[in-house]
């Protein structure tokens, strides 16, 4: 579905067809056959099929997640134990994942996603059977999608090339904290704009070289010491760590939600006048 900021730029926008092929031809792209372009964005998530043409067949240990999002009956709205402007998150024993109860009205989003591929169907379950119990929220499993989704510095995605590049989870750029890929998705949207205007034509992965460049600068972050040295330790001792971190309502308030989930320090992503380089190297 294309959304109205797509609508608005006068884009010819030809919405429900499937991808079938990807061609080189004369210089540019042939798309199913019939479509020619000279530059291709790939937003198609983890499996994008313009991100497989690149080479992206998989990701190593990408994040799996599923969930489901549903309409309580009006019986059933009035019993759950979730407030609406309060968003639940539940970190998972192994601190391998966590899951998620978001309420919006008589609707609910429920999911749960985590770092490795080991039987997350049963850690749903076992999730939505603890919703069950402690907050009343009865939740349809056989609604239940899955979903593959890659970590920024952690998945090693080729995400440009001549006459192409990719954005969103199609890259692999959700935050490594928190797993969030909708900020991420937008800004790389806006960077990849940028940098297609500043080729002026000239779609050479040379000359489109900026986008990774203005990428890193805005998602990277500097690790700190901590971070450094418990990278290394064998994982039960993080395991055992975490869970004792998160009994701390401080650690929770300003690591856990400020800065992993909110990222309330974060700086808004401008173009103003100056160089965008320096701009974003500085933000």
């Amino acid at each position: 579905m294309a959304f109205s900021g797509t609508r608005r730029s006068g884009a010819r926008i030809r919405e429900g067809l499937a991808l079938t092929s990807i061609e080189r031809k004369d210089g540019g792209w042939l798309i199913n056959g019939e479509t020619r372009a000279r530059m291709l964005v790939g937003a198609g998530g983890h499996f994008c099929p313009v991100g497989r043409w690149l080479g992206n067949k998989g990701s190593p240990a990408p994040v799996l997640a599923q969930e489901v999002e549903f309409q309580m009956e009006p019986s059933q709205a009035a019993a759950p134990r979730v407030e609406g402007e309060i968003p639940e998150l539940f970190f998972c024993h192994d601190m391998l994942g966590y899951g998620w109860v978001f309420r919006k009205g008589n609707f609910f989003n429920v999911g749960l996603g985590r770092t490795d591929s080991h039987e997350i169907s049963r850690h749903v379950k076992d999730f939505v059977a603890y919703l069950s119990k402690t907050r009343g929220v009865e939740t349809p499993i056989s609604g239940i999608a899955g979903h593959a989704y890659g970590l920024f510095g952690h998945t090693k995605r080729k995400i440009l090339d001549d006459g192409a590049l990719l954005i969103g989870d199609a890259a692999g750029l959700a935050y490594p904290e928190s797993g969030e890929g909708i900020r991420p998705a937008i800004e790389s949207g806006l960077i990849a704009a940028h940098t297609i205007l500043a080729a002026e034509g000239n779609y050479s992965e040379k000359n489109l070289s900026l986008y990774t460049e203005l990428l890193n600068a805005r998602l990277h972050r500097e690790r700190s010491r901590l971070e450094a040295l418990t990278q290394h330790l064998p994982h039960i001792i993080k395991e055992f760590a975490g869970r004792q971190l998160l009994r701390n309502r401080s650690f929770c308030q300003n690591v856990v939600v400020n800065q992993w989930f909110l990222r309330v320090a974060e700086q808004r992503l401008a173009f103003g006048p100056q160089p965008v380089r320096r701009e974003l190297a500085s933000a």
